[in-house]
Order: C-alpha cells, then structure tokens, then sequence
C-alpha cells in the first residue's frame, strides 16, 4: 500500500474523529490503518435507536480505486440479521461497498467517496422501514405490507435494546448473567491450548500483537457515557412496549428471513427493563470508585494525580482571563479527582439568578475514559436528564479546562438547532422544539429551576 493511500486513510479517520457527527465513530490502532472499527449509533425515531452497532472496516492494496471490505460486528455472534442489507454472518449489502448492484446511476463506489460516506449510507439502511430495503418489498405500500413493517420493526426494536445496547454494556461492566460484576481476574484470556496453536504459527511478537488486537476496543467508554445520556429513551421504550408485546411471545418471522440468516427470538421486555435498571447501578458504583481511586494515588503522590490536581489549579486563573466570572471550581475534600463546579446564571439570560451545583468525577484513566458530569441542583434543561447527566461536547476532549467550558455552554444554550442525538430529557425536548406555547413552557420552567436556587438558599 503506497504512502499515499495511507495518508489518504489517516486524513479520513481524522475528519470523522474531528467532526460533529455524534452518530458515528472511528478507532485504530496505531500500528495499522488499514483495519479499523466503526460505530454507528441507531437514529433517534427509529427501530434502532441509540443502539450501538459496531463494524471492522479493512482497506485493501487497491483502495481508493476500490472500496474498504465492511462487516458487522453486532450480529448476537452471527446468530442475529437486524437489516435484509446486513447479515447475521456479518455481510453489509451496499451498491458503494460493490456488494450489492445498485439499479441508479451514481450508486456505485467511485474514489471520490470514502469512509464517511460508507458509514453514511449503512446508516440510512437503519430507517422505519426495513421491510422496504430487501429487494422485491421496496415498492410495497400495502396494509398487509405495512403491518409487515410493524412487526419487523417491533422485533429490530426489542433486539437492539438487548443485543446492541444491554449487552454492549454488561461487556464493557463485566456484568455477568447473574447481575454480578466480574473482577479483573475473571476476564477472558487465551486457553494454553489457544496460545499453543497460535505458538506454532507465531513467535511471542506476534501473539503479544495478536492479543493486542484482541483486545482493542475503543468504544467502551463512549457506550457507557452515552448509555447515561440515553437511558430515559431506552426505559421508555421498554415501558411503552410492554404492554404490547407478551413476555414469551414469538417473533414474526419475515418472508425473507432462512438460512440461519434470520433475527429469531422472544419478547421479554421486563427482563430487558431489569438489566437497563442494573446497567445503571453498575455504572453509578463504578464513578464513585474512581474517586477511591483517584484519593488514593494522591496519598501515594502520584505525579499523574498531581498533573490533575494542578490542572485544578491553574483553572481559576484560566476562567478568569477567558472572563467567564460565573464559574467557579473547587476540589471535593481535597480530591483531584473530583471537581465541584458552581455555575451563576449569567444576567439577561433564562438561567440569570440561578445557582447550581454540578459535580465532574475524573476517571484515573483520563482522558482515556472520558469525565462524568452530574447537575446535583435540580434543573429543568434540554440538556440535562431528569436524574441530573449533563450531554455536553467539549471540543478538546484531553483538556479539563475545556470540559468546564463546555459545561457552562451547554446550560448557556438559549436557541439551540434541533439535533436529536443531544436528546437526554425528552420531555424538555418536546416543549423546546413543539409549539410557540410549548417553548414558552420550557423556558418558563427553565427560568423556574433557577428561581428555586436562590429561594431554597434563603
């Protein structure tokens, strides 16, 4: 592969990895380019919505000329099709992959497409419609066709809350069946007998880089920190659904559905509610053991720990020169790894008055695993969930100083575009962005939760 390729392969993963995109994400390893892993998160209002569904992306010899070999990871270990375009065996049908033969013109892969446009266009098969994506059904527009849809849709629905979201994260939590939490020694490792047949064929380099690849997975931190943005959807979902669908009742199976190639199954959406319930717990016990964590690689005067702790430090002066003079930062009991946060409601704005207290629990891993940030003031915001997890973007994701920032622009955000990614109170979503009354509503009860502060103060 010519260096030129390779450039052209780091320019791409960089632009995603750069962009605003909230819905699709890119990880490789730095020893090699040319094998990658995609996520694409499911589209708010579908079927697949905020599942996690991830894919290997391999450039070949004769990329751009032709495109990149994509197959689908989160397949319930091949036994799973959540799409007629995507296989349970992990085939993504697609005219721009040169897997399947368009009819359009333009359809077909060129060198002038690229990474994003694959991830794109794998995106858009994750639609209401499903149904209409298997070759002979894309016309269909019938009652019986639509009630085909439905229950298609009601199945992809219930699979990608057990398979691409509960057991993405019971993976990343050792979470085992029982509900327990494995510890780091009951992790997966090679049998003697796995490291015997690979022996024969590699020297220690190769296995040592094969483990390496093994166990490469980027996306845990972000599946847990979106988890948290999204709960509030996935037990709507489940709570809305139950109803609907008995506990033990069948899946319908499509016409197209053989083969092994096929998304059998059972509705049990009150043991899925249970899990989302315990996914929770889990991930609340883990932020709190960072902070464990955290004071005890200050007692042991660790220099990571006082790399954070200055980051603390200089933030006072940092804030003041960027004269955002309605912020203040302190550590909690002295620990570096836990930051409160006040936030003054600047004036002239619906949050002018209030005062609210917002706590930053800093991984130990950091900026590998990424801040949680909680509003402990009751707030009502579009951005804020109704337990309190804050969906924020900072731009430099490696600087603390950044995240405060972005903290205080997310709550600032008087006349945001609509952007159904950012959805974690859907309530507040649904004022915000429904009718001028609606609006009038929100901002009502905005300017409310900062009146509270000052009176429950007095």
């Amino acid at each position: 592969m010519s260096n030129q390729t390779i450039l052209r392969i780091t320019r791409e993963i960089a632009q995603i990895q750069q962009g605003s995109d909230l819905s699709i994400a890119v990880a490789c390893q730095e020893s090699d380019v040319r094998h990658l892993k995609a996520l694409i998160i499911g589209p708010h209002g579908t079927p697949y919505e905020f599942g996690f569904f991830e894919f290997t992306v391999k450039f070949g010899m004769e990329y751009p000329s032709r495109p990149p070999k994509v197959e689908a990871k989160t397949t319930n270990a091949g036994r799973t099709r959540f799409n007629p375009n995507i296989y349970a065996g992990g085939k993504v049908c697609l005219s721009i992959l040169g897997t399947w033969h368009g009819e359009k013109p333009g359809e077909e892969w060129s060198s002038a497409q690229g990474l994003e446009s694959i991830l794109w266009s794998i995106q858009s098969l994750m639609s209401n419609t499903p149904y209409g994506n298997e070759p002979g059904y894309e016309n269909a527009k019938g009652r019986d066709d639509q009630k085909m849809n439905d229950l298609y849709c009601a199945k992809i629905r219930h699979e990608t809350l057990r398979i691409a979201v509960i057991a993405k994260l019971e993976d990343a939590l050792g979470i085992q069946a029982d509900g327990s939490v494995a510890t780091p020694e009951d992790s997966p490792k090679w049998s003697s007998d796995e490291e015997e047949e690979a022996g024969d064929e590699m020297n220690d380099e190769d296995v040592a880089e094969a483990q390496a690849k093994l166990k490469f997975e980027p996306f845990k931190d972000l599946y847990k920190r979106r988890f948290l943005w999204y709960f509030e959807h996935y037990m709507s979902t489940v709570l809305e659904h139950t109803p609907k669908h008995k506990d033990g009742s069948d899946f319908t199976k499509m016409p197209f559905e053989g083969g092994g190639n096929t998304m059998d199954g059972k509705f049990q959406y009150n043991a899925l509610g249970k899990k989302l319930v315990r996914i929770k717990e889990v991930l609340r016990d883990e932020t709190k053991s960072w902070a464990v964590e955290g004071l005890a690689l200050k007692r042991r005067e660790s220099s990571k720990a006082a790399g954070v702790q200055r980051q603390s430090e200089q933030l006072a002066d940092y804030l003041k020169r960027k004269k955002h003079h309605n912020i203040s930062v302190e550590l909690e009991n002295g620990n570096p790894y836990v930051w409160i946060m006040t936030y003054f409601g600047k004036p002239s704005t619906h949050l002018d008055g209030g005062i609210f207290k917002i706590k930053m629990n800093i991984s130990p891993r950091f900026p590998d695993e990424q801040p949680r940030v909680k509003v402990e003031t009751p707030i009502y915001h579009h951005r804020v969930s109704k337990d309190g997890v804050l969906c924020y973007f900072p731009s430099r994701p490696d600087e603390l100083r950044n995240h405060v920032e972005a903290i205080a622009e997310a709550l600032e955000e008087e006349s945001p575009p609509y952007d159904p990614r950012t959805i974690v109170h859907p309530e507040a979503t649904k004022l915000l962005w429904g009718s001028d009354d609606d609006k009038k509503k929100y901002y009502r009860q905005v300017r409310r939760s900062a009146q509270r502060t000052t009176e429950e103060s007095v």
